[in-house]
């Protein structure tokens, strides 16, 4: 196994793809010669020569459509957003005939394409830069949405994407490209798609959380195990849509209480989702309501105030204590 961060752990999953199926394309701005924004396409033109990664103008819908158009005449494309934030000129596209087009020949073709984008803050980018607006593809029939949260998973997830019958939005944390090394295996890797992961085994309380969330629930289910003396179990969803009932409601029926983490506004956020699951599955086993911590019902603030709204460790640790005291 060699040690990865999530910028190499992409490009090795696009490099598996693209050896063991030459209908696997890439497309984007700047993806080719200039290896993309965050240098997540390096060596990949060098490899695999231009009719397979393919530069394209700055021209949103035309990538997500010329993306579909590719994928019904029998490609795999891979098409990159350079940031979340500049999606919106292709969402035409994607609600109206990505999401769309399995049901509209009814059931007889599929779209098999992956949109990219990285999303999130943390990097002290300017306005459309820091985002997370995944709510908006998981609300939507007929894509599945998929955040990983390392690089060994962004690994598995991303090939598992590529090689799926049906269109896949793949949002991929940027605070987290150059964060952490992780050790991949040297064989592709894949996971399935729509199956949460307990990350750490707890007995006392649930931490539900994603994609760069996931650092500071880890670091904060450190601190309670260490302070508190506190379980703290830890799902990483990992796919936002399908998501993963049992998973949730397994654990939260073994601990009884629960805070959902994510770092997208509050108001019909995916937390609220996994909540209304937990409710309606395991509401008898709860001990407390269940609390979520998020980022605010503004939008994303300009680098100087970006920690403010970020949920953090401390954050998480004042929701666990304030869930923990609860007495009915």
């Amino acid at each position: 196994m060699a040690l990865m961060n999530m910028v190499s752990a992409l490009n090795l999953a696009m490099d598996d793809a693209m050896r063991e199926d030459d209908t696997v394309v890439l497309l984007g701005q700047d993806i080719g010669v200039d290896e993309g924004v965050f240098r997540v396409t390096a060596k990949l033109l060098e490899r695999y020569g231009d009719r397979r990664v393919i530069d394209t103008p700055l021209a949103e819908g035309a990538i997500v459509g010329g993306a579909i158009g590719m994928s019904i005449y029998g490609l795999r494309p891979v098409a990159e957003m350079q940031f979340s934030g500049f999606a919106y000129q292709g969402f035409h596209q994607v609600e109206q005939h990505m999401s769309r087009f399995r049901n509209r020949t009814r059931g007889r073709f599929g779209i098999p394409m992956v949109i990219r984008m990285p999303y999130g803050g943390g990097i002290r980018a300017v306005e459309h830069h820091s985002e997370s607006r995944e709510a908006y593809y998981a609300h939507t029939p007929g894509i599945q949405m998929v955040i990983p949260s390392g690089p060994r998973n962004a690994r598995a997830l991303l090939l598992e994407s590529i090689r799926h019958p049906d269109p896949v939005i793949f949002f991929e944390p940027k605070a987290v490209y150059r964060l952490f090394k992780e050790e991949v295996p040297d064989e592709p890797e894949a996971m399935p798609l729509g199956k949460a992961q307990v990350v750490r085994e707890g007995t006392d309380i649930t931490f539900i959380a994603y994609g760069a969330m996931m650092r500071p629930a880890l670091e904060a289910a450190d601190d309670l195990a260490d302070v508190d003396n506190v379980s703290v179990e830890v799902v990483d969803l990992l796919t936002v849509s399908p998501m993963d009932t049992e998973t949730i409601v397994g654990s939260v029926s073994k601990t009884g209480r629960c805070v959902v983490i994510h770092e997208g506004p509050r108001h019909c956020g995916i937390g609220a989702e996994v909540v209304a699951r937990i409710v309606e599955n395991a509401l008898t086993d709860l001990e407390a309501p269940v609390r979520r911590l998020t980022g605010y019902d503004v939008q994303f603030p300009y680098f100087a105030r970006e920690r403010a709204f970020l949920p953090n460790a401390e954050r998480i640790i004042h929701a666990a204590r304030d869930v923990l005291e609860f007495q009915c």
